[in-house]
């Protein structure tokens, strides 16, 4: 029996249990039996040579983002108003076949954007391409769900299924659960509340399931199942979503304002170019990018090109900022003055763990070279006078 036969298997048994006290454990065990088998199911085959055929491409920018969305929802479209690029549209589904990237211009920062193959459902199986796609969804720094407007609700849950089905949690933040490996010592479970979800006995047959016999568990807050199986599996990355609701212009007005009210949702229309501009500064502000300018000494600041931090990619402190210029430059900051929303008056004098906020100025002081001898001038303790005799240069005699 194959990985995705176990996997329908066991979802068959876990859609014919009832759910109530008694079978909580049970489900608990079949939930941590279908994450292994999904784990497995996105290995490589063994004995497989080569890296296999992939449309990966080269990061390039500030961010990424990756549309995803089912064929025919106008992504390729999208892709081409935005940047510029020319991905080809046509009436029919699967027009795109790879991946085909795009630069964004947008305030003063470049943001790639991917157009990626429509996926069915069953991708996460691999059907349809649905491996690469997703491969390289997990690469972005945010996903652009594109989604019909005129199309059931159904297709927004079938792409988020699909989507946790391989490790990806949209618009969600990783649980405050504390876990860690030992080698001896059995399993040691405590929590900071109380738990309605997960008792001890819950939490070890989870472990066991997992072959763990020695570790350490403490619960943060009042988690799940699935958030105790994710954080043992250790492999989920959790990404900001939108959900992007293309052609508003052939349904109703109350169907577009009750897809608007929809959290991390926006309504466009591809075709007449409606609130494309909404769009952009929803990606912006969800990106969370920050722009920060430089100033040298005794000059005008330098607004023409920004250095772009993120917290996704390194973080916004100043030691970060010193970072993305140069390595060695932070052991040669001794302070630096900011100007903008992050400081409390102008100029403020911060330290390395000064956090950045977006169009802060900001000017680096750095260490006076000390000399090798103490002190100044007929003061100094160090002499530059050879230390041999033999090193002495002999003076000429002088002439009489």
């Amino acid at each position: 029996m194959g990985i995705i036969e176990k996997i329908k298997e066991i979802e068959a048994e876990m859609a014919r249990t009832q759910k109530n006290k008694a079978t909580e454990y049970h489900l608990g065990q079949l939930k941590a039996k279908i994450a292994k088998l999904r784990t497995q199911l996105l290995e490589p085959p063994k004995g497989s040579s080569g890296a296999g055929e992939g449309f990966e491409v080269t990061k390039f920018g500030h961010g990424r983002v990756a549309l995803i969305g089912f064929p025919s929802v106008g992504k390729s479209t999208l892709l081409t108003m935005l940047t510029g690029t020319h991905s080809e549209a046509a009436s029919y589904e699967f027009t795109t076949l790879t991946c085909i990237p795009g630069i964004i211009h947008y305030n003063d920062t470049k943001i790639q954007l991917l157009d990626l193959p429509g996926i069915i459902e069953g991708a996460s199986e691999g059907k349809g391409r649905g491996r690469q796609v997703i491969a390289v969804s997990k690469s972005s720094d945010i996903v652009l769900m594109v989604l019909d407007a005129s199309k059931s609700e159904g297709h927004r849950q079938i792409l988020t299924k699909e989507l946790e089905a391989v490790g990806l949690r949209l618009n969600k933040r990783p649980p405050q659960i504390y876990f860690k490996k030992k080698k001896t010592g059995g399993i040691s479970f405590n929590s900071t509340l109380q738990l309605t979800h997960v008792d001890e006995k819950l939490c070890y047959q989870i472990l066991h399931e997992y072959k763990i016999h020695n570790a350490e568990v403490l619960f943060r807050e009042d988690a799940t199942v699935d958030d105790l199986i994710d954080v043992i599996e250790g492999n989920r990355k959790y990404m900001k979503c939108i959900y992007v609701y293309n052609k508003i212009d052939v349904v109703g007005i109350d169907d577009v304002d009750r897809l608007a009210r929809q959290p991390n949702s926006i309504v466009i229309s591809c075709n007449l170019r409606l609130n494309l501009d909404r769009l952009l500064a929803k990606m912006w502000e969800e990106m969370g990018l920050v722009r920060v300018y430089t100033k040298p000494q005794g000059q005008q600041p330098d607004f023409g090109d920004p250095v772009v931090l993120s917290a996704g990619r390194g973080g916004c402190t100043v030691e970060d900022f010193c970072n993305h210029i140069h390595r060695s430059l932070v052991k040669d900051v001794k302070y630096v003055l900011v100007w903008g929303t992050s400081a409390r008056h102008y100029p403020q004098h911060c330290g390395l763990s000064h956090g950045l906020q977006d169009e802060d100025v900001v000017q680096i002081v750095k260490k006076k070279e000390k000399d090798d001898g103490e002190g100044r001038g007929r003061f100094k303790s160090h002499s530059n006078a050879p230390a041999r005799i033999s090193d002495r240069v002999k003076k000429a005699p002088l002439k009489t």
